[in-house]
């Protein structure tokens, strides 16, 4: 019996994989950016995470942890840490960085998310601000 592999190296370092369909990997993804869009970002972050750790695709991967880290970025605001919401922010935007042309085939504008996050960057963090909209 062959033994499933349960680690795939990302960004220089051994990440979870726990393969998943793309049908599921989608629903996941629409499921987490709906709980993202309704201001539910820790909720977002928990459903995002399967559809992360369920492709073997390095460029989704990126663009699915960048939106985790967005999300978690928002959860430090919630919780009153504006180093954790700058600290997630750096983390999201090198993600996001390296989603080359994953964000163009699942729909989301990297770029526009990319230019949002160094809007936020640029100034002191203001825990008061929603959350970064993602474009779709």
């Amino acid at each position: 019996m062959a033994q499933r592999e349960t680690r795939i190296l990302q960004g220089g370092r051994a990440k979870a994989y726990r393969p998943m369909v793309l049908a599921r990997r989608r629903a996941a993804l629409r499921a987490g950016l709906e709980a993202y869009d309704r201001g539910d970002v820790f909720l977002a972050h928990e459903l995002l995470e399967p559809a992360w750790m369920g492709t073997r695709d390095l460029e989704e991967r990126e663009l699915m942890q960048g939106i985790i880290k967005l999300a978690a970025a928002f959860v430090h605001a919630a919780r009153g840490n504006p180093a954790g919401v700058a600290k997630n922010l750096v983390g999201a935007r090198e993600h996001l960085a390296n989603a080359g042309e994953a964000g163009a085939r699942i729909g989301i504008d990297v770029a526009a998310l990319l230019l949002a996050v160094d809007a936020r960057l640029a100034k002191p963090i203001d825990l008061g601000e929603p959350p970064i909209a993602i474009q779709r």
